[in-house]
């Protein structure tokens, strides 16, 4: 029996209802998976005691964090211990206890990656870029972008004495790009660094006028990493540098890449509750511009938030301001 034109339409109707709702739940921004890295590990002591950064991932879930961001899941890992006495076989400060943190890391990030989610590490200290970088290495991505007041190239002459420990999260560029002792630099199933050097892009370093700059951070100068100070970028606008990065990324054919945003971008005018605050820097809305359109480009397949100190922060006053920000950044992330 045929259709008739009505009982056809309500059939055409349904049809093409359902594939509005499947095209739909296709472009859906993939679910954040938020991931809680209570590291403190690779900053040193300070007046005897040890760094307060790995409270931050509890007092920015207290201010909202988790509802901010709409996150479907937050897996929390376990806070590793911090010694304060060098570790066998390194000279980084806790660097057998940073691997064995990096590779539990790393699992949680590859995990997330293989359930189509979007994985959101919160730190923790700049260590956590280790444990990121690795986990999306295994998941099949490639690349760096590194949003930090520092370039973090330190390496073992900044540290090589017989009284100093070489601290992770001064150097974890360095380290992400191969530079250094192999127990932060070899990890299996990857085949050379976690990054190489031109898959990185590096934004925001300020002390390039410093004269300390090339003493701990000058090697940098010499490599193919694309740099982006950020007096260039508040120079030349948000969306500017952030067209440049896109365009590095593209060039290079790196559409899986890894974010890590080290807070102290910012200025020290606006968060001054980080290890190495200064100016200049960025604002919350520059940070939050400038990390949002990263993500809406879908070629950001994860991002780490670290340094956030909350000791630094007396009534826990920039916890709110924090996570607003955060989740600005990650409100627009490309399906």
């Amino acid at each position: 029996m045929g259709l008739s034109r009505r009982h056809f339409s309500l059939i055409a109707a349904s049809l093409l209802f359902a594939r509005r709702e499947a095209q739909s739940e296709v472009s859906k921004p993939r679910e954040v998976r938020l991931v809680l890295a209570p590291s403190n590990l690779g900053l040193r002591p300070e007046n005897g005691k040890e760094p307060g950064t790995w409270q931050a991932p509890r007092v920015l879930m207290a201010a909202g964090l988790r509802h901010a961001v709409e996150a479907a899941e937050v897996m929390c890992l376990e806070r590793p211990l911090y010694d304060f006495e060098a570790q066998p076989g390194t000279r980084i400060r806790n660097g057998q206890t940073l691997r064995k943190f990096s590779l539990e890391l790393a699992d949680t990030v590859r995990a997330a990656l293989a359930a189509q989610r979007f994985p959101v590490v919160i730190g923790g200290d700049c260590g956590i870029l280790l444990g990121s970088l690795y986990g999306l290495r295994l998941a099949g991505g490639k690349g760096l972008v590194h949003v930090d007041g520092h370039s973090d190239f330190a390496q073992a002459k900044s540290y090589a004495t017989p009284e100093t420990l070489g601290a992770a999260a001064g150097m974890d560029l360095a380290l992400a790009s191969g530079r250094g002792e192999p127990v932060m630099t070899a990890w299996p199933g990857v085949d050379g660094p976690l990054a190489a050097d031109a898959d990185i892009v590096q934004v925001g370093e300020r002390g390039r006028d410093d004269p300390l700059f090339k003493t701990y951070y000058g090697d940098i100068l010499t490599t193919e990493i694309t740099r982006l100070d950020v007096q260039d970028v508040l120079a030349e606008g948000i969306d500017a540098a952030a067209a440049r990065v896109l365009a590095r990324l593209e060039a290079r054919g790196l559409d899986r890449a890894w974010l890590h945003v080290d807070l102290d971008v910012l200025d020290e005018k606006v968060m001054p509750a980080v290890d190495s605050p200064g100016s200049p820097g960025f604002d919350y809305g520059q940070l939050s511009a400038l990390v949002g359109l990263l993500a809406a480009s879908g070629r950001i397949a994860g991002m780490d938030f670290a340094i956030y100190d909350p000791e630094r922060d007396p009534g826990h006053a920039h916890a709110q301001d924090l996570v607003a920000c955060i989740a600005a950044s990650i409100t627009q992330r490309a399906a």
